[in-house]
């Protein structure tokens, strides 16, 4: 089992698809940005086929969604990035159905008639070597070879599941290889810093929590003097901020330099600040959409602020489309600041528990419930806590639930968040939680609100 017997059965399967009839579609795929990058690449290969198909947008798979897909007049659906964990309520609920499930969340252990294509089925890691952009990009190539040039539109996506680790590795090189062959992405070193093309150079340096400079990152006051120290000025000639892309050779070899002497005692390797940088070729200088992962927090405003359809334009290159995304980009920053300052304003209280190896957070209606899991992502990468602390991070949904989101601080193989959530969903009559191995989350009623957080703290504490 391994990537050849994964490749076979993608073009097995693509085989499948093509050889049905009278093929009625709806395509459902996942809110986030590799969710949105899966359902332009599957677009784009259906409009190439010349086929009609419907698209929605979920946060997730839960029973209403499925009882409303069932009633639809459909006789083929496509999941992207989403519908692994639920393949036996799927196949019951659309039975009589095509069902493709393209994914890369690890599955239900259950024996189905579905199309179902996921790396986990071939013992390939869907949480590091592959997204779920990345698993229908290949699908889309097996289907038709002219879907190449949307190899791209999957390494976004895989940014966006933050499956960049100082480069990429397994299949996810494979589809980097093939962006880059097709002329649709250049790789080059440089400063990973997020922001190089659209935010003045002292904002990116106050606001760097990855990586994390001492005196610097969160003052804006000590990043503008640290530029001074280093004879870099923070205007151009026309007193115009000056962005990082904007500077000189001699001026990056003084920021790095700066950089890693300011890290040297506070980092195991102060010089990890150069990395790879993937640029899109055809987007224009300065735009949020020049750099893959400035383009994959576009899509992830556009899903977190339900505008997902602005996303896929964007991905598929509609200007109007994009517009509104860099406009919805600047609301989705804002709310961001807001549910950070909620949370720097309220540590300490009730709220927020912070032990020693796990933090809850219980936000209530202080932040969106969209932007639950986009905190504990944040402060998992702020430098706030140790290394193998588990953040869990709950808010209120309009519909009476509580969002939970499961991060984890760094990066660990012993350290399985899915089944830490399952197993605490399960002590309160939960059934329904899913996600990956360092990123995952669940829907609780909110009359279960006290009893699943008791169960949170028993089964953290116990770790």
């Amino acid at each position: 089992m391994g990537v050849e017997d994964l490749k076979q059965h993608i073009r097995t399967e693509a085989e499948a698809f093509r050889q049905l009839k009278d093929k009625h579609i709806k395509v459902i795929s996942h809110l986030d940005s590799d969710g949105i990058t899966a359902a332009a690449i599957i677009t784009k290969a259906l409009q190439r086929e010349g086929l009609n198909f419907s698209l929605s947008i979920a946060k997730q798979i839960d029973q209403t969604l499925l009882d409303e897909l069932g009633k639809e007049e459909y006789n083929c659906y496509i999941f992207t990035d989403l519908g692994s964990g639920y393949l036996s309520t799927i196949e019951k609920k659309l039975q009589g159905k095509e069902v493709f499930i393209i994914d890369h969340h690890k599955p239900e252990e259950a024996k189905t008639g579905i199309h179902h294509i996921n790396p986990h089925n071939f013992k390939i890691d869907g949480a590091t070597e592959i997204s779920g952009a990345g698993v229908t990009y290949l699908f889309t190539k097996a289907l038709n070879g002219q879907n190449k040039d949307l190899a791209h539109l999957a390494i976004i996506g895989a940014i966006g599941d933050i499956q960049e680790k100082k480069g990429f590795t397994g299949l996810n090189q494979e589809i980097l290889d093939d962006a880059v062959t097709s002329g649709k992405i250049e790789v080059k070193k440089g400063l990973n810093m997020f922001g190089s093309q659209t935010k003045p150079l002292h904002k990116i340096l106050e606001f760097s929590t990855e990586p994390y400079i001492p005196g610097v990152t969160g003052n804006e006051q000590g990043a503008i003097k640290f530029l001074n120290e280093l004879g870099i000025s923070i205007k151009d000639k026309e007193g115009k901020y000056k962005k990082l892309i904007h500077l000189s050779e001699e001026e990056i070899k003084n920021l790095v330099t700066g950089i890693i002497l300011r890290r040297i005692g506070s980092e195991k390797n102060p010089e990890d600040i150069i990395g790879d940088i993937y640029l899109l070729t055809e987007e224009a200088e300065e735009s949020p959409t020049k750099d893959a992962r400035e383009f994959s927090t576009l899509l992830n405003s556009c899903g977190r602020l339900k505008k997902p359809s602005l996303g896929i334009g964007t991905c598929l290159g509609n200007k109007k489309s994009r517009q509104e995304a860099i406009s919805l980009l600047n609301d989705y920053k804002q709310e961001l600041i807001r549910s950070l300052s909620w949370f720097y304003t309220n540590r300490g209280n009730e709220k927020i528990t912070e032990k020693d190896g796990y933090v809850i957070i219980n936000a209530e209606d202080n932040v969106k419930d969209t932007m639950a899991g986009t905190l504990a992502s944040i402060l998992s990468r702020s430098n706030l806590y140790g290394e193998g602390t588990i953040i869990l991070s709950m808010a209120n949904t309009i519909d009476g639930n509580i969002k939970a989101s499961l991060r984890l601080v760094g990066i660990s193989q012993k350290i399985d968040l899915r089944n830490i959530i399952q197993d605490i969903a399960k002590k309160v009559g939960i059934e329904e939680a899913g996600g990956h191995r360092q990123a995952c989350g669940c829907l609780v009623p909110q009359e279960k609100e006290e009893e699943f957080i008791k169960s949170a703290e028993e089964a953290l504490k116990a770790l």
